[in-house]
């Protein structure tokens, strides 16, 4: 598990999420721990193979 911080893209408060890399690239659903807001999140690997993580509104 790899530990990110994040921006929220609601409340824009940051937080701290734990995320497996084992499950390759993926995309997901985290509530928010501030604002309760679903963050749609995007994991995925850059050309160095490090584990990154993209989070958006629902919507977007």
């Amino acid at each position: 598990m790899d530990e990110f911080s994040i921006g929220c893209p609601y409340c824009g408060e940051s937080i701290d999420l734990l995320v497996d890399g084992s499950e390759g690239e993926h995309e997901c659903y985290e509530d928010c721990s501030v604002c309760c807001s679903p963050i749609f999140l995007e994991v995925s690997f850059d050309e160095l193979g490090k584990l990154k993580v993209l989070a958006k509104r629902d919507s977007d």
